[in-house]
Parts: C-alpha cells; sequence; structure tokens
C-alpha cells in the first residue's frame, strides 16, 4: 500500500514532468534529422523514416550559423565578466558598509531590474548611433550589463552576506591590505556565488533577442537573430530552426555540467541567511 501510494505521490507526478520538459528537445532533435519533405506530409511521423544529418551539414557550411554562435559566445563570456567584476565589488560594498542611502541604492538597483528592457530601446540606440557603436558586438555588451548588472549586484550582495565577517579581521590582523584582502580571501569565498551568478549573466546574453536585432547588422549580428531569419515572410525552414536549436542548446549544457558543483552550492548558499 504505501509503495502504491509513493508510486502516485512522487514517481508518477516525476515522471509526467520529465516527459512534459524532455518532450520539446526531443522533438527538435528528431525534427533536425528529418528531411524537408517529411515536415510537410499530412501523416504525422514522431521519428524521422531516414535519418540525415544533411540539415546540420547546410547549416554549418551554407549559413552564417557559426560565426554568429562565435559572436554569441564572445558577447556573453565578455559581459558575464564585467557584470561579475562589477557586481562583486558592489556586493561587498553594500554588504559590509552601511552608508547613508544604502537601502534605498539597493532597491533603486532592483527596481531598474523591474524595468522591460523595450524600455531603455529608445535611448539607448540614441547613445549608439551618437558613438558610432551601432553594428558592433560593443554596443550589445554595453546594453545587456543595463540589466543583468542590477540583479547580479542583488544576488552578490547575498552571496556576501553569507561570509564571516571573523575571517576578514583576522587577515586584516595579519597585515593584508583591501586589495589583497578582496582577491586572496573574499574572491576564493565568493566562487560559487560567482559561478551561479555569472551562469545566469552568460544564459541571459545567450538568449537575448530584442537588443541583438536592433544593435546588430547582417555582419554581426548573433545567435537568436541567425536562427530567426530562418522564418521567412512566405516559409519557415523548420529543418534549419531544428538544427539549430539543437546547436545552440549544447554549449549551455556543457556550461551547466563544468559549473554545476558550484551553481549548486552557489544557489544554496544565496537562498539561506544568517
Amino acid at each position: 500500500m504505501k509503495k502504491r501510494k509513493n508510486f502516485f505521490l512522487f514517481y508518477l507526478p516525476f515522471a509526467l514532468l520529465l516527459v512534459f520538459i524532455i518532450f520539446p528537445y526531443a522533438w527538435t532533435f528528431l525534427t533536425s534529422l528529418k528531411n524537408t519533405s517529411e515536415l510537410y506530409t499530412k501523416t504525422v511521423h514522431y521519428l524521422p523514416e531516414m535519418p540525415t544529418l544533411n540539415n546540420y551539414r547546410f547549416l554549418f557550411t551554407n549559413t552564417d550559423f557559426i560565426p554568429s554562435m562565435l559572436r554569441s559566445t564572445l558577447v556573453a563570456t565578455v559581459t558575464s565578466c564585467i557584470a561579475i567584476i562589477v557586481s562583486s565589488m558592489a556586493g561587498y560594498a553594500f554588504s559590509r558598509y552601511r552608508f547613508p542611502g544604502r537601502d534605498i541604492a539597493l532597491s533603486g538597483i532592483l527596481l531598474l531590474y523591474m524595468f522591460p528592457q523595450v524600455l531603455f530601446l529608445t535611448p539607448l540606440f540614441i547613445t549608439f548611433r551618437n558613438l558610432h557603436l551601432l553594428g558592433s558586438w560593443v554596443s550589445l555588451v554595453i546594453a545587456y550589463c543595463t540589466f543583468t548588472i542590477p540583479f547580479a549586484i542583488w544576488l552578490m550582495t547575498g552571496f556576501m552576506d553569507e561570509i564571516p565577517q571573523e575571517i576578514e579581521e583576522a587577515a586584516k590582523i595579519d597585515g593584508a591590505s583591501m586589495p589583497q584582502l578582496f582577491l586572496r580571501v573574499i574572491i576564493p569565498l565568493l566562487k560559487p556565488g560567482m559561478v551561479a551568478t555569472g551562469s545566469y549573466i552568460f544564459i541571459n546574453s545567450w538568449n537575448e533577442y530584442l537588443y541583438a536585432v536592433m544593435f546588430t547588422s547582417s555582419e554581426t549580428r548573433t545567435l537568436p537573430v541567425s536562427l530567426f531569419s530562418f522564418i521567412g515572410e512566405y516559409d519557415v525552414r523548420w529543418d534549419m530552426i531544428s538544427a539549430g536549436g539543437i546547436t545552440a542548446v549544447i554549449p549551455v549544457v556543457l556550461l551547466f555540467m563544468l559549473v554545476q558543483k558550484h551553481l549548486v552550492t552557489g544557489m544554496t548558499a544565496g537562498s539561506v541567511k544568517g
């Protein structure tokens, strides 16, 4: 009786949730292995009749998908590095110093994150046009920092609160200067939080479409814009979109596999205070 109860309360809902999550990825992968003729038949075939890698071959050799993917990697990496550096220093200041206006500043930073990205589109576009940055990946890095840094500061402040101040006091007694204290004591202890925050920023930058389509050109477009280009006025290249979508997921999956340990530790540390 107990095993049957556990099956309906735990195993069955978990299995259904797993199917619900995995099914879109499985369907996309199977679609990427189909010929174009199989995609437009009246009868739905879940499995490809003649699996082929022609879609991937065409995607890699006849489109700008690979250059777009490399540009997305560059933009997401640079954005993550800048945001981590800024938010870690700001988080330390907000965590360790009780200066006038601290709470107002923290609330204001979080308020900036709550604004829709589209509100910043026009002022950013005018600024980049005046600075002659339109069509460059630098404009994307600056734009992405506007909405990733505020939330990253909040995350890093929470992670910083978890580090005992006694460790800093011991380092100061040993004669450590502020740069030495921050780089040799705080940063190693903050690594799980930095990994969790950096992963969040990287994925946001990797998937972002609105700023990418507005601030880049055909020569500098990133991965989301490149995928959207397969949607034409009269047709949709589902074979290319499926192959590109599966390929685009691979770097994110590899990232999670590499930082999984630090990511779980960081998320756990940042969720509990005191």
